[in-house]
């Protein structure tokens, strides 16, 4: 029988699954490689994982690989309803704390530092650690930059929409929520869900999207319904809508650095200028732009990005023969 046992956690309300035993794991050279072969081999598995009856259509797991970078201390993949993502924050910050917790990395305190190799690139972490207790997470992201400024995309349904698009790691689309008569705060979620899903399938129609590093990370992720604030006061609300029509609790990691490399692009935020960016839960990311460089042709960033994640047990799933339904299906 089928037996896969995983660590689960939250960050800011949204769902971390950590395969600890069960999976196989992928044998490619490199962690795209690894990515590809788990897109086609393994795909059943992320479906019995993600999936009802054992999942819903907003779960997130993280699968650890084999890293290929010397200086990696571990290598994970991102799992969610419709594939595999190249980056995650509020998964990242999950493992920083199950990598102290669990051993993986000695414990050191005030704060211990590793090194996650992600399909985007290797992400730098430290975990506040006080009395032999885990904390607080930040970590360090790839280079991270605004692919477009003031670009229009044309949404069936809704018309032009003007839109910025930004990379952290994955790629996103990143307008104001109060053009489409809606504010990320009170807005009923479905209707926020409607209008960025057609924004999200408008962009990946009609835009040509180019990561300097490989082509297997230029796709468009999802989209960010912002509240148009910068974060510098009160925290600027966002609502993330990814994959298939996925809703991301946390404020979204990978989203906060796509969001402060536009910011940056647009002067609305210098360098260690701390932002503040809070999601549907009224969970809180900080975010900074830490240092400009450049990706390829683009003016790009690394931004720091912290949050909190909390445990909420541990599971063992299993699959018995006959069990069709069991593999996993998605109602709506």
């Amino acid at each position: 029988m089928l037996r896969i046992e995983t660590v689960e956690m939250h960050t800011g309300g949204e769902p971390v699954r950590i395969v600890t035993a069960g999976f196989p794991k992928p044998t490619g050279n490199t962690i795209l490689a690894k990515r590809r072969e788990v897109q086609e081999r393994s795909d059943a598995l992320r479906r019995l994982l993600m999936w009802e009856p054992r999942g819903h259509a907003d779960m997130y797991g993280v699968l650890q690989v084999e890293p290929d970078l010397e200086d990696a201390d571990l290598a994970v993949l991102f799992m969610h309803n419709q594939g595999w993502s190249t980056m995650c924050g509020h998964a990242v910050i999950a493992l920083g704390r199950f990598a102290v917790d669990h051993g993986l990395v000695p414990r050191r305190e005030p704060e211990t530092l590793l090194r996650i190799q992600c399909p985007c690139g290797l992400v730098e972490v430290r975990v506040e650690v006080r009395d032999g207790q885990s904390g607080r997470v930040r970590f360090r992201s790839v280079p991270a930059f605004a692919a477009g400024l003031d670009r229009v995309l044309e949404v069936p349904g809704i018309g032009p929409v003007m839109v910025d698009i930004g990379y952290g790691g994955a790629f996103y689309v990143i307008t104001a929520a109060d053009q489409f008569g809606l504010d990320p705060r009170s807005s009923r979620l479905r209707d926020l869900v409607e209008v960025a899903d057609a924004i999200s399938q408008a962009g990946r129609a009609q835009l040509a999207l180019h990561h300097p590093e490989d082509p297997d990370l230029a796709f468009l992720y999802g989209t960010i319904l912002t509240d148009g604030g910068d974060g510098s006061g009160e925290p600027s609300a966002n609502v993330c809508v990814f994959a298939d029509r996925e809703v991301d609790r946390s404020p979204t990691g990978s989203g906060v650095t796509a969001r402060l490399a536009v910011m940056h692009r647009r002067g609305m935020t210098g360098i260690g200028q701390t932002c503040r960016f809070q999601s549907v839960t009224g969970a809180v990311f900080e975010g900074r732009a830490l240092l400009a460089e450049r990706c390829g042709p683009y003016p790009a960033i690394r931004a720091e990005v912290a949050g909190q994640a909390h445990y909420t047990g541990q599971s063992v799933f299993t699959l018995e023969e006959d069990d069709e339904i069991g593999r996993g299906f998605l109602l709506g």
